[in-house]
């Protein structure tokens, strides 16, 4: 019997890249190629790299040395490398580490067996599609949950943040089609993921340049009509983007999840206008009030940057003020980067360790709102999506409330009998900083029938 070609893959970087190596893991597999675990021993090895930050680029090129080494060593046959690094750097990356086999950009992920094919036959490949292409729609094999999955609505940037690269990595804003999303999620749904997380980097803009109007709200009252899907997220909602019929979907349709992931990067109106974001903290501080009012249960994430061009100490004192505020319950905060090409990165900034202090000041502000959010759960009764067992304890299950993101986010520590992939109601009976524990009650009458997917009813 002829032995199977094997492929093991690596995907780096954002749950986007994530859908694309989901892709190339199909591709492959149906052209016969046998996924393995790791890539010692294997015939190929698959790279999906993340080349948008320093920390990310550093990774990337440590994960290809890696594999370098065992390639080196006879362990590892050929190495092919994709995403944003290689899209970023095609003219360098084989130059400067010619162990690579194989390189593709963000618009040739569908090359990915044309490229596997031609390292086997000992031949090095090239492939960058045009990266502003329309969105291909590739068949996948989701490796998240159990029952949960990205769901990609759109491709590229048309934000031009002055501290960002991600349009000349990823190319220009390109929605998909919407009918195509929603057999998407038909087949997810029939899969068993009963929680769509609607990703891309501007989700708010959906649609603006496919049917010439923001499109998010029909595409939501869409995807709650398909049979088996309970939670909806939505992440990287762009304030500048909101309009009243979305934030009345968000409020109105029970299987949105009363959670909003609006990155704002800063709330001071001088830094904001030279980051080129669109919209000033003022509009921010109104948005943000609008949307706490109108949606009951309001959970809030956003990403900060500490040390961007124009942060002085008054600039940070007025950012941590704000936060003090309005508490806003999940922030991710990263000190600047100054990215090459990008036009902050030629203006002046504080250094590094001052932003990597500046950051850790925000984090310890707001590791104390966390831990009273979590508090203020004890007591009710709230659904929960159970993921597997705990690490700390077999015989407990892990989940995540509707205030919890995938790995970004907290969790909860479920007693009960409940199984991975569920969505359960657990009566929360203590907190430990973030973390909730609670007891599985899912005899609780009537619980699931009633409005369970939207978070809004307590028993």
């Amino acid at each position: 019997m002829q032995r199977k070609t094997t492929f093991s893959l690596v995907s780096l970087g954002c749950a986007k890249n994530l859908v694309n190596s989901e892709q190339m893991h199909h591709l492959m597999r149906e052209a016969g190629f046998v996924p393995v675990a790791e890539a010692d021993g294997a015939d190929l090895a698959i790279i999906n790299t993340c080349g948008f930050i320093d920390a990310a680029k550093s990774e990337a090129i440590d994960c290809i040395l890696e594999h370098a080494a065992l390639k080196a060593e006879g362990r590892l046959g050929g190495i092919i490398v994709t995403g944003c690094l290689s899209e970023r750097y095609q003219d360098e990356i084989q130059k400067e580490l010619p162990e690579i086999d194989a390189v593709l950009g963000v618009g040739s992920f569908d090359k990915i067996v044309d490229a596997a094919k031609a390292v086997l036959s000992k031949k090095n490949y090239r492939s960058f599609g045009d990266r502003s292409a329309p969105v291909e729609e590739l068949p996948r094999d989701v490796s998240t949950g159990p029952g949960w999955a990205w769901l990609r609505i759109a491709e590229g940037c048309d934000n031009f943040c002055a501290f960002c690269a991600i349009p000349f990595i990823r190319g220009r804003y390109r929605s998909r089609d919407m009918d195509a999303i929603v057999r998407e999620a038909e087949e997810l749904a029939a899969g068993g993921v009963k929680e769509l997380i609607v990703i891309a980097q501007d989700i708010t803009r959906y649609g603006t340049d496919r049917y010439g109007k923001r499109c998010l709200a029909e595409l939501c009252r869409r995807l709650s009509a398909i049979e088996g899907v309970e939670w909806i997220r939505l992440h990287y909602l762009y304030p500048d983007q909101f309009d009243d019929e979305l934030i009345e979907e968000i409020s109105t349709n029970d299987k949105i999840v009363k959670y909003l992931d609006i990155p704002i990067q800063h709330i001071n109106n001088d830094i904001l206008k030279r980051m080129n974001r669109h919209g000033t903290g003022d509009e921010i501080r109104v948005l943000l009030k609008t949307l706490r009012d109108r949606i009951p249960n309001l959970v809030l994430r956003t990403s900060l940057i500490t040390g961007l061009p124009g942060e002085g100490e008054a600039e940070f004192e007025e950012l941590l003020d704000w936060l003090k505020e309005v508490r806003i319950e999940r922030v991710g905060v990263f000190p600047f980067s100054p990215e090459e090409g990008t036009p902050a990165a030629k203006m002046d900034h504080c250094d590094a360790e001052e932003a990597a202090r500046r950051a850790e000041r925000v984090l310890e502000l707001q590791g104390q709102i966390l831990d009273e959010f979590a508090a203020r759960q004890v007591g009710r009764c709230i659904p929960v999506l159970v993921e597997g067992p705990w690490e700390e304890d077999g015989g407990l299950m892990t989940g995540r409330t509707w205030a919890d993101s995938p790995e970004i986010d907290s969790f909860a520590v479920i007693d009960g009998n409940c199984r991975p992939g569920e969505i359960v109601p657990v009566r929360i009976t203590r907190s430990e900083g973030d973390v909730l524990f609670g007891e599985c009650v899912i005899e609780a009458a009537g619980y699931r029938r009633e409005g369970f997917g939207g978070c809004k009813k307590s028993c």
